[in-house]
């Protein structure tokens, strides 16, 4: 068994002998408030290769979102990044983003890496056509001239697969629905052709990284959208990686019973109607004071004596499969969900 010190050392890689895109090393995002620290990132790790589609999963408070913000560099006061690092591979050696200059950072968002939050109305200008922002979000980073830019806004808007799409470039975002207004924020994210893609909640058109050649880290608790789009999955519990791996084989063969308690919660249309979804007992526990051993203990029904004051390290559980769990280190199976999702 190895020793908790692999935790934060190892990230998690699917192959040692290939650069990723993106490589998260022992993030630690920390808020800092009056009534203690909140750890909502605490060590996390992950690799997402060129192209590639990578889940973060968890319930709400999970620190999911707050990890796709420290991607960016974008978490709002009283958070700052505490540790870790967060290395882009633009070609040559990877630059930290968590050290970066203003400068560079304006570079890189945008351009190199893109994000779309989810609600589209706090981040679209309620005052300006959204042909019109599609266009800006392309000046911004001068990689079209003006008439360029301008000639690519319509077919952008066909390609996220908003209908009506001429008719709609002139419309404001208050007339678009919710669907629509996320389909106008991919397009601008997607309309200087950055490498990567970070979608916080998304629901429209994530299939486009299949064409579109665009890494995606994809935040959501939605599992069967998780199933349809990735290739891989994180699963993060209390500011913690607690299961990462392959999305088909984790989905199908989780080993950790966290995961599994979300595959159990989720709803399936092949499920019986009589079978109710189970609900994971009890709360997440207070970011600002986090549990010894695992911290998802208290709400295991498989938990054994070492997990209330040791806490396991993220070790393998198969090829490119890691878990967070001492009672599948041990050998015995955690549970399982009805079958794949």
């Amino acid at each position: 068994m190895a020793s908790a010190a692999k935790t934060h050392s190892d990230p998690g890689r699917r192959n040692q002998t290939l650069t990723p895109l993106l490589r998260v090393e022992d993030l630690r995002t920390y808020f800092f408030t009056s009534w203690g620290v909140v750890r909502a990132v605490d060590g996390v790790s992950f690799d997402v290769g060129p192209g590639e589609a990578v889940g973060i999963v968890g319930e709400s408070g999970c620190g999911k979102s707050v990890t796709a913000l420290s991607i960016m560099r974008l978490v709002p006061p009283p958070g700052r990044i505490t540790g870790g690092r967060i290395l882009f591979y633009a070609g040559g050696e990877g630059q930290d983003v968590a050290r970066m200059s203003e400068r560079r950072l304006r570079e890189l968002r945008g351009s190199d890496v893109a994000m779309v939050f989810s609600d589209p109305m706090t981040s679209l200008n309620p005052v300006l056509r959204v042909g019109d922002q599609v266009r800006e979000a392309m000046a911004a980073h001068r990689r079209f001239t003006p008439r360029q830019a301008g000639e690519r806004v319509v077919p952008l808007l066909q390609r996220m697969r908003l209908t009506r799409a001429s008719r709609r470039a002139g419309t404001y975002p208050h007339q678009l629905s919710g669907g629509a207004r996320q389909r106008v924020m991919l397009a601008m994210g997607l309309s200087n052709e950055p490498r990567l893609l970070i979608a916080d909640e998304p629901t429209a058109a994530l299939d486009l990284n299949r064409e579109l050649g665009t890494a995606v880290v994809l935040v959501t608790h939605d599992l069967s959208l998780v199933a349809s789009v990735c290739t891989r999955v994180v699963v993060m519990y209390a500011g913690r990686v607690v299961e990462q791996g392959p999305a088909r084989e984790l989905l199908r063969d989780p080993q950790h019973p966290y995961t599994w308690s979300l595959l159990r919660a989720a709803p399936r249309i092949d499920r019986p109607r009589a079978v109710r979804l189970a609900a994971i007992a009890g709360t997440p526990p207070d970011p600002a004071r986090p549990l010894p051993g695992c911290r998802f203990h208290p709400r295991c029904s498989h938990r054994v004596d070492r997990c209330s004051s040791e806490e396991p390290p993220l070790d393998p559980v198969g090829d490119n499969h890691l878990a967070r769990c001492w009672v599948t280190m041990d050998g015995v199976a955690a549970g399982q969900p009805d079958g794949p999702l």
